[in-house]
């Protein structure tokens, strides 16, 4: 069985696919680190200093401290429930870079992969013959 396994993870899709799964999960960290430290702050800043991380709804107040929280972190101290639409923001925001970029490597990939169309193979003598007959009876 130990055989079995080595030879089944050893294989060139299973190794290709565990390399993709690493490069894939550090280029998500650079695509989250690109949307909450460079893109969503200017955006914020255009739209009257607003901080996308801290944008959030108290469902249920804090038994600890009351409302108002001046941020998540505060009102999850606070033992508050909150809905962070925010955080939800910024996820979408890096699922679309993420996606789009996924979207350009697999387009250069087919570019890549995409043969010149084969020449048709040519034509038999005896289809060709054929074809004369036709041509012939039809006259």
């Amino acid at each position: 069985m130990f055989k079995e396994f080595k030879a089944f993870a050893m294989r060139g899709n299973v190794v290709d696919m565990a390399v993709g799964i690493i490069i894939g999960a550090a280029f998500g960290a650079i695509v989250k680190s690109l949307v909450d430290d460079v893109i969503m702050p200017p955006i914020g800043l255009l739209l009257g200093n607003v901080d996308f991380s801290n944008l959030f709804v108290v469902l249920r107040d804090g038994a600890e401290i009351a409302p108002p929280y001046a941020s998540v972190a505060a009102a999850h101290a606070a033992g508050a429930v909150t809905l962070n639409y925010g955080l939800f923001i910024n996820a979408v925001v890096s699922f679309t870079i993420v996606a789009f970029a996924v979207f350009l490597l697999i387009r250069t990939i087919n570019k890549l992969k995409t043969e010149e169309p084969a020449e048709p193979a040519a034509t038999p003598e005896d289809i060709l013959l054929l074809r004369d007959i036709r041509d012939s009876l039809k006259k």
